[in-house]
């Protein structure tokens, strides 16, 4: 199947406007799992809600003043729950292929939880706010670990734009590693993420050279 001309679901998302309405294909044998990842408060939960075709399994808690002497919310200041375990969606390809969408929480204090995410994952979104670089370093060393292929999207919150090679040039990623702009808040825009996403490991697959060490699907 050529993922990177594939719809993603369009079909099943027009029908499943109501969110919740579309039920789990009896037919899908094939699942691939897709991990977004990022720092605190970077849209991780917003991309994998405005992109799955049901409605997402959101572990979200509110916010309280206990949390800000562990948590950095000072970028954050509208920020009023935060995701405590994973968020999870589906997106089907087409009647035997369908994505499953993990949203890894962002806090330090949960990062313990992102090595078993990690396993049997295809691929990984490393969502970056571009006013917090450096809250991106954690996800992108542990992606490397495990030899995870992940692109790097740069969310639109409305501020100043960096270029792409400032970006690029800050989280010192090779050149063989995707960088887009999104907006995670639009379906169409985190439609192309993934399809910037499944098209880098679709190449990292066909070259020989890379294929050593990447990771077998099992899923948590």
């Amino acid at each position: 199947m050529d993922f990177a001309t594939s719809d993603m679901g369009v079909p099943p998302l027009e029908r499943s406007r109501e969110r919740g309405s579309t039920p789990l294909g009896a037919s899908a044998d094939q699942g691939f799992k897709i991990v977004v990842v990022g720092g605190f408060g970077v849209g991780k939960t917003t991309l994998v809600r405005s992109v799955s075709e049901i409605r997402p399994l959101n572990t979200e808690e509110t916010m309280t003043q206990a949390g800000e002497a562990i948590d950095d919310i000072a970028q954050v200041r509208g920020k009023s729950a935060t995701t405590v375990a994973f968020d999870f969606g589906r997106i089907t390809l087409d009647a035997r292929n369908v994505l499953y969408l993990f949203g890894a929480p962002g806090q330090e204090r949960f990062w313990f939880l992102w090595d078993r995410l990690f396993t049997g994952t295809l691929g990984a979104v490393v969502l970056v706010d571009t006013r917090r670089i450096d809250d991106s370093w954690y996800a992108i060393d542990r992606l490397e670990h495990h030899r995870t292929p992940f692109i790097v999207a740069c969310n639109d919150f409305g501020g100043p734009v960096r270029a792409g090679a400032d970006v690029r040039e800050a989280l010192d990623l090779d050149p063989h590693v995707p960088l887009v702009d999104c907006d995670a808040r639009s379906r169409e825009s985190g439609k192309q993420v993934l399809i910037t996403l499944v098209q880098h490991v679709k190449n990292r697959y066909a070259d020989p050279s890379a294929r050593a060490g990447l990771p077998r699907q099992e899923y948590v």
